[in-house]
């Protein structure tokens, strides 16, 4: 006879744990884990797990030295819209932080990427991302200079860059992307005001204009509590 199969005590308190969620507002305080371990009659340790689980998914947040219920994901669509109008289409602030802004040359993927020469000039632009204040994302993005060199005298870090490649009569035409789960560095991680434990999905894309030419290649790195990306099939 095959022996019924029991949830763990973590899951039961995960399952616990998602009730007491469901009757909470965003920015209400998580009972403290003391609290949880008596009611389900189980180890801190045990509680403690549970919450990581929540805490990793972006359910609850720590603010402070306390816990509490977080804002649901901004969800992103995986399309040719910008950062800006995708957050904004949400109701969420976008915002960024810039991080460099530099002209670097060339390496062999980045050339292949943008079908230039490996060392010439390429514009690089790093900038942390925000939703309603919230460090979300870390984006480096790689411009052929040859192309945009206007925008060294021209454009706002802070503000939104496909906004400005359009202002300079570039329309978006297709792109290809590639999400992947990592783990970030320690520096990804500080810019990011994360450990470097929390699971982040790295994308990759590459830009065309409507002509097929190269426009941009971008390395974002997204806080996976924060930020879940969707996109339509037919």
């Amino acid at each position: 006879m095959t022996t019924p199969h029991r949830p763990s005590k973590p899951y039961l308190v995960r399952t616990g744990v998602d009730g007491i969620l469901a009757d909470l507002d965003e920015g209400d305080a998580v009972p403290p884990e003391r609290e949880l371990a008596t009611r389900f009659g189980v180890s801190r340790e045990t509680v403690r797990q549970a919450l990581h689980e929540l805490l990793v998914e972006g359910r609850i947040e720590r603010r402070g030295r306390g816990t509490v219920v977080s804002r649901p994901k901004l969800v992103q669509r995986l399309s040719l819209e910008s950062y800006t109008e995708g957050a904004a289409g949400h109701g969420r602030v976008p915002g960024r932080l810039p991080v460099t802004w530099e002209d670097i040359s060339a390496s062999t993927e980045i050339a292949e990427a943008l079908d230039i020469s490996a060392g010439d000039d390429v514009m690089h632009l790093e900038r942390v991302l925000l939703a309603d204040g919230q460090r979300i994302g870390l984006e480096s993005t790689y411009l052929p200079r040859h192309r945009f060199d206007r925008l060294t005298e021209t454009f706002d870090p802070a503000t939104s860059l496909y906004a400005a490649i359009r202002n300079c009569g570039v329309r978006f035409g297709s792109a290809t992307e590639r999400i992947e789960t990592v783990l970030p560095s320690p520096r990804e991680a500080a810019l990011l005001e994360t450990t470097t434990a929390m699971p982040m999905l790295r994308l990759h894309r590459r830009s065309l204009d409507t002509n097929g030419r190269p426009i941009e290649m971008v390395r974002a790195l997204y806080r996976g509590d924060r930020i879940a990306f969707e996109t339509t099939l037919t």
